[in-house]
């Protein structure tokens, strides 16, 4: 659902940086709320993003490293790999619930009437949240033996079941 969410923002910001240049340039009267809106969505993009590159596995990764380890060393790197994206995940989660009750307690408002600034902090512990349940499920699977869905193997001639026995 995050990754849709994403897709939408990306829709949506295009949309809007088209608007807004021919607000500019044919009918000469510029949108300046334009590009603080886009700007949100591309923060949205990204947070809500992040969660569906990680269920793949298309995150940053060092995938022909850790395919030469072999299935049990590549498990372990896995494994740390999740719990590594899980730790960051619960400290964007925090850092990002505290910035929204600040906001909320000291009542910021964003230079759009009527937006207050923790709508768009928002973003960030909901993003965490969702990669976060991401990575700990990966985790967990990882950590009782399976293979999560999306893990590259690095060897395609390995079958999947193969990795998760560990052989």
């Amino acid at each position: 659902m995050s990754g849709g969410l994403a897709s939408l923002a990306t829709v949506t910001c295009l949309l809007l940086v088209c608007y807004a240049v021919a607000m500019r340039y044919l009918l000469h009267a510029p949108q300046p709320w334009v590009d603080r809106v886009a700007g949100w969505l591309v923060v949205a993009l990204v947070l809500l993003a992040a969660p569906e590159a990680q269920r793949r596995f298309e995150h940053i990764g060092v995938d022909i490293a850790v395919s030469r380890l072999g299935p049990r060393l590549a498990r372990v790197a896995n494994v740390v790999g999740a719990a590594s994206v899980a730790a960051v995940a619960a400290i964007l989660l925090w850092a990002g619930w505290q910035a929204v009750e600040f906001s909320m307690m000291v009542g910021l408002m964003t230079e759009i009437e009527g937006v207050p600034e923790w709508w768009i902090q928002a973003l960030l512990p909901a993003g965490a949240a969702v990669l976060l349940l991401v990575s700990l499920a990966q985790l967990a699977v990882l950590i009782t033996g399976g293979t999560p869905d999306h893990l590259p193997t690095g060897d395609e001639a390995l079958p999947r079941d193969t990795l998760a026995r560990g052989e």
